[in-house]
């Protein structure tokens, strides 16, 4: 079958999925505004563009982790860890993981050249956390772009954490705590429309069954355009049922599906000025000066489908009223098949004012399991009492990658200097005026190259909080992991490769821990001091992005980082405004990194270090006033790397500086106005700091009515002055353009 015929196929039955999605919410919305008049208040106002099913809780402060391995509350917690709480996802109008992201400082975003054009690529504290992210605690390994619809809170946390998450994590980790159903019933929706013709329909029930279960239902549509940029679009639906059994009783059962189907025309942005050999830290390049709105890639070739599927169950009994024992076991399984416009090929092309639909491709499907026993106590040991946990972790992922050759009308590579023939072809187009609906005439076909990854994970680890008085406490966790990846296939021969079979296979045994001390001066503020450390393994991304396990690096240990962290939380007026401050230090001693002498393998011969100071906010000044957000300054090194001109430069994707703002205020009892801003600094893209993208300012605002009990509606406009910017850049090729001024309204109803 053809790869037209492909994309048609899934077309039809997405298209079929969708309609079925779309008629589901429109029917429950109507069901709503019917009853919304005779329904008595039993929530409060829903954001625009996302519903819940808890309504009480619209707290901008959160005071505890959802994670069992955080033993202590967050203020006597020694760790920077913030938690985007649901009622600030709601009132900025996120619709994405990504979204909600920018509401904390100290996170940036990677361009998609590892393994997908539009995927999730946190960058926390300077170091990729691609790979960093879990879904109620256990690790969500696949390359994607998350929806929110079923989240009820993003917890970051920051600085070295293997002790709690196992490989990787070396500027911190995300966990994404969902909705699952509850006692009690809530009846929630909504329907948001835009500019850049935005629909987004939501639909969330939770019932209760019986005195002791319930279900709940999340469904989502979401279609739009991009705004600022030409032809670019997003699709995608979701469905997330949940169940839940032994509410309120000693043993507690739940059990979820997730489902999200996505199709979306990939962007890249906007091509850098590519001066070539004069590319350097005294001649900088920087993203091409040509409208924001230029897309480069062709609409009747591009595409980006994905499917992400999991089920979990969740089994936890209470021994006693000290002692909890749970298992969680989740499977998924996801697919990524996309062709996207590389708008650079580094041929010369941008300086002669054209460029070169050179194009990325691949198609993949991972899947496997994870399995989490967890133990939960609490007991004293003399004057000392003890919150502890203990557990073991079992995982498997299994990742099949294989790209497309995708060739020029004349059996070409796409990467080809610009002619008047490759012009006519749609093979290249203008730098100043691109024309994406050129009808192109080239091939694509499966390429004959592929690879196997299959990871494999054992560990164990314990965490205690002891504490020794009203002041006094401290904090351990250790964690080991047998850690084991392969990677095998076929690679066809390459500039200095011949074409073959290939099998790699590399084991580590991973030891970390943190260890933080806690002073409690007064009940309602502490301060800590920290030693965390992580390890990054060959391979870590097992197969679904850019840290793959390779020739040049499959016989290396794991790259070993630690952190310094000291810190003061604090709660004012009444518990409901938090504050915290806090320095830190991150060190990765032993970098991967290109042999000076030999380019073709890499050597543990580097180190980076990133300095920083953050402060963050979050909760209520008055009673109608809430704020959120925080600032951080990082100073990052390349201490040591394979270039001696390239040692001291600052590390890529790390600003400088970056701070955010939203602050919300209740000027009468129905209408709530809300404003935000952020600021990030200028990062470079590369090592070699020859790559760079400006600083930017972007301002968002908000207004929520709420005209009846049952009824509100909530008008955002993001990117509100409409600025220029870019949130993610690539060392070589080009620079991704953030989406323009986006105005939103939402029509909410709860009952």
């Amino acid at each position: 079958m053809s790869c037209q015929q492909l994309k048609s196929s899934a077309n039809s039955s997405r298209s079929l999925a969708s309609a079925v999605g779309v008629a589901i919410a429109t029917m429950s919305v109507g069901h709503m505004a019917q009853a919304a008049e005779s329904t008595e208040d039993k929530a409060v106002a829903l954001g625009a563009t996302t519903i819940t099913g808890e309504q009480t809780d619209t707290a901008y402060k959160a005071d505890d982790s959802a994670s069992k391995k955080y033993t202590a509350p967050l203020r006597e917690t020694p760790k920077s860890v913030t938690v985007i709480p649901q009622q600030v996802i709601r009132d900025t109008g996120a619709t994405s993981l990504a979204d909600a992201l920018r509401t904390t400082p100290g996170i940036t975003f990677g361009a998609g050249e590892g393994g997908n054009p539009a995927a999730d690529r946190p960058i926390i504290r300077g170091f990729n956390a691609e790979s960093d992210v879990f879904i109620d605690g256990m690790r969500d390994i696949a390359a994607q772009s998350r929806e929110i619809f079923n989240i009820e809170s993003v917890e970051v946390s920051k600085g070295p954490g293997s002790a709690f998450t196992g490989a990787g994590s070396t500027g911190g980790s995300l966990n994404l705590i969902t909705k699952g159903a509850h006692l009690g019933d809530a009846y929630n929706g909504g329907y948001t429309f835009g500019s850049d013709q935005t629909q987004r329909y939501t639909l969330d029930i939770n019932q209760q069954m019986t005195d002791t279960s319930a279900f709940r239902l999340n469904l989502m549509k979401h279609e739009a355009n991009v705004a600022g940029r030409d032809a670019v679009d997003v699709s995608r639906w979701g469905v997330a049922p949940s169940f839940a059994f032994g509410l309120g009783t000693d043993t507690r059962v739940r059990v979820d599906y997730y489902h999200l189907d996505t199709n979306d025309m990939p962007d890249y942005g906007i091509p850098l000025t590519n001066s070539g050999t004069a590319r350097s830290k005294y001649n900088v390049d920087k993203p091409a000066s040509v409208s924001k709105d230029n897309f480069y890639g062709l609409t009747d070739r591009d595409y980006r489908k994905s499917t992400n599927d999991s089920g979990t169950i969740r089994i936890e009994h209470d021994l006693n009223d000290s002692l909890t024992v749970s298992n969680s076991f989740r499977m998924s399984r996801s697919t990524l098949d996309y062709i996207v416009t590389n708008p650079d090929d580094s041929r010369g092309n941008v300086a002669n004012g054209t460029v070169s639909r050179s194009a990325k491709s691949r198609n993949s499907t991972s899947s496997g399991f994870v399995n989490q026993t967890d133990l939960s106590a609490r007991f004293n040991s003399g004057f000392i009492e003890h919150s502890l946990v203990t557990g073991l972790e079992f995982s498997y992922q299994d990742t099949h990658n294989r790209n497309y050759n995708v060739l020029n009308a004349s059996g070409g590579a796409m990467a080809s200097t610009c002619s008047s023939a490759l012009l006519a072809s749609g093979d290249c187009t203008s730098l100043y005026n691109p024309t994406p609906g050129d009808a192109w005439n080239g091939t694509i076909t499966d390429s004959q190259a592929f690879t196997d990854t299959d990871t494999k994970t054992s560990a164990a680890y314990v965490f205690d909080t002891l504490k020794f008085d009203e002041q006094w406490s401290l904090n351990l966790g250790l964690r080991y992991d047998h850690y084991d990846v392969e990677s095998s296939g076929y690679a066809t021969a390459g500039r200095t490769t011949s074409a073959g079979t290939f099998s790699r296979q590399k084991t580590s045994g991973l030891l970390n821990y943190q260890v933080g001390l806690v002073f409690k001066p007064l009940p309602n503020g502490s301060v800590y001091a920290a030693w965390s450390t992580s390890s990054n393994p060959a391979g870590e991304t097992s197969g679904n992005g850019g840290l793959e396990i390779a020739a040049n690096n499959a016989d290396l240990e794991p790259e070993k980082n630690r952190s310094y962290e000291v810190g003061t939380k604090w709660d004012f007026f009444n518990d409901d405004l938090s504050l915290t401050a806090a320095l830190f230090r991150t060190e990765k001693t032993n970098a991967r990194i290109n042999d000076p002498d030999n380019a073709t393998v890499q050597v543990l011969d580097g180190e980076q270090r990133v300095d920083g100071l953050e402060f963050t906010y979050a909760g209520n000044i008055t009673r109608k006033w809430k704020v959120y957000g925080g600032y951080t300054y990082m100073e990052s090194e390349l201490v040591k790397t394979t270039l001696a001109a390239d040692q001291g430069n600052h590390m890529p994707s790390t600003p400088r500086n970056s701070f955010n703002l939203w602050s919300t205020y209740d000027v009468m009892p129905k209408l709530t106005l809300g404003a935000g801003a952020t600021f990030v600094d200028s990062r470079f893209g590369n090592e070699a700091n020859s790559v760079e993208v400006p600083s930017y300012w972007r301002y968002d605002a908000m207004a929520t009515y709420r005209l009846t009990k049952n009824v509100d509606l909530q008008l955002n406009v993001q990117n509100l002055t409409d600025k220029r910017y870019f949130d993610q850049v690539f060392q070589t090729h080009y620079a991704h353009v953030a989406a323009g001024r986006t105005a939103l309204m939402g029509v909410n109803f709860h009952f």
